[in-house]
């Protein structure tokens, strides 16, 4: 196995698993998982998965609740499409698509603790299927969905000067108006105000949803809206529903819009600090296409610098525990409760970012010595359930010829299979994608 198969898996997708055929045109391979169509978790028949489910369990959460009972719907909900997501990324022969789907929902951020039975249909409904279409898409259909206008606050934002808010005490809340321009789209250097901030929230009054009753979804609450015209970044945008539709497709194309989203995107999958000509290149892709998502992932495919080694990223500890269970081809039905808790343990709970920024994407910031040492401790254990694999040959079906020679070596002098394959699992070679 040669060194551009390796790397196609572990930069691009979330390593091999020893029985995965080596592609023969690794760039190929990748590009053939920007196909539409490709399968998303399975999850249990009986559990509710359209929005409409989720909230008709929710109501009788509610009732639950009110009978002293708790909510056994929602966290059933959560742990399900947990389970299911990682599953799929622990078994799945499309590591890119997975990839790109955790991207793009850690780019919009929604918390597991404040929208937890919502997440995983937010992630099926609004990130998924739009990963390889265009950016504004994904924008407005993130920013329709009640898991982030709930998370954002943005369901009961009412304009001051609307028939609600002549009448309500509640008034205009900005989280999401700011989190759209400071982290989705233009972000401060587009030199937004605070102006600029308050009358795009206006924009936005009036986006909201209905848990309860038919169509259990998005709604425009007209009454709630903000009536006039409103500047935002020195362009006007018209009253109602469709001045945020335009406002937010016009930021989703903007020039800041496609300079941020592709110093991220090359920040991910290439290098801590992004080469720069690297996010020119995928910066014009963004820009030529007016946000193809799947034009800016093959010009990130096609960069030279990505196919380069050694691989420099440190694998966060997410992608760390998918990456060694698919080293030891651990079945997603067994593995994705431990996974989903080990997790946890590392310091990165699926779903569970502590702010709308979402998780980090730099070495500096998963390197602390206690989250390491959490790390060999862990592989430890799972070593000890896949001892009896010759580690020499999980590390040349999982690192190829990126696996360095005092590894094999040390691994070779180990008194255990079991410590042969720490020895391999934690490496600094594996750490890395």
């Amino acid at each position: 196995m040669d060194a551009p198969a390796v790397i196609a898996a572990i930069r691009f997708g979330h390593g091999r698993r020893p029985s995965d055929p080596v592609p023969p045109d690794p760039a190929a391979w990748l590009e053939a998982q920007l196909a539409p169509g490709l399968p998303g978790p399975a999850l249990p028949a009986d559990l509710p998965t359209t929005l409409r489910a989720v909230f008709l369990a929710q109501v009788e959460d509610a009732a639950s609740a009110r009978a002293g009972m708790g909510r056994p719907n929602g966290r059933r909900i959560a742990t399900e499409e947990a389970a299911a997501a990682v599953a799929l990324a622990i078994e799945s022969p499309n590591g890119l698509r997975e990839r790109l789907v955790a991207f793009w929902t850690n780019h919009f951020t929604v918390a597991r603790a404040k929208v937890g039975p919502l997440v995983g249909v937010y992630v099926r409904d609004a990130i998924r299927p739009h990963v390889t279409g265009r950016f504004e898409d994904m924008l407005l259909a993130v920013v329709r969905h009640p898991a982030m206008l709930s998370y954002l606050d943005n369901q009961n934002s009412i304009g001051p000067e609307s028939p609600s808010g002549q009448r309500a005490r509640r008034g205009l809340n900005e989280n999401l108006a700011r989190e759209i321009l400071e982290l989705h789209t233009v972000t401060p250097a587009a030199r937004y105000t605070q102006a600029d901030v308050t009358n795009f929230a206006k924009v936005l009054t009036g986006w909201s949803f209905i848990a309860a009753r038919e169509p259990h979804g998005f709604e425009f609450r007209a009454r709630a809206h903000e009536p006039g015209d409103k500047t935002v970044l020195g362009r006007t945008w018209p009253e109602g529903e469709q001045g945020g539709v335009q406002a937010l497709t016009w930021l989703a194309r903007h020039e800041a819009t496609h300079r941020h989203l592709a110093t991220k995107l090359v920040r991910h999958f290439v290098a801590d600090d992004p080469p720069p000509e690297a996010v020119r290149t995928v910066f014009a892709a963004l820009r030529d296409t007016r946000g193809d998502l799947a034009a800016a992932t093959r010009a990130l495919i096609r960069l030279p610098a990505a196919w380069s080694p050694p691989l420099t990223k440190l694998r966060t500890p997410s992608d760390y525990v998918v990456a060694v269970l698919r080293a030891v081809e651990a079945p997603g039905d067994q593995a994705d409760r431990m996974a989903v808790g080990t997790m946890n343990y590392l310091g990165q709970p699926l779903w569970g970012a502590r702010a709308p920024i979402g998780w980090p994407d730099v070495a500096a910031d998963w390197a602390a010595p206690e989250t390491m040492l959490r790390r060999v401790e862990w592989a430890n254990g799972v070593s000890a359930r896949g001892a009896g694999r010759d580690a020499a040959d999980v590390a040349e079906a999982t690192l190829g010829p990126l696996v360095r020679p005092e590894t094999l070596r040390a691994a070779a002098r180990a008194g255990s299979a079991r410590e042969a394959l720490t020895i391999v699992l934690t490496s600094p070679e594996f750490h890395r994608r």
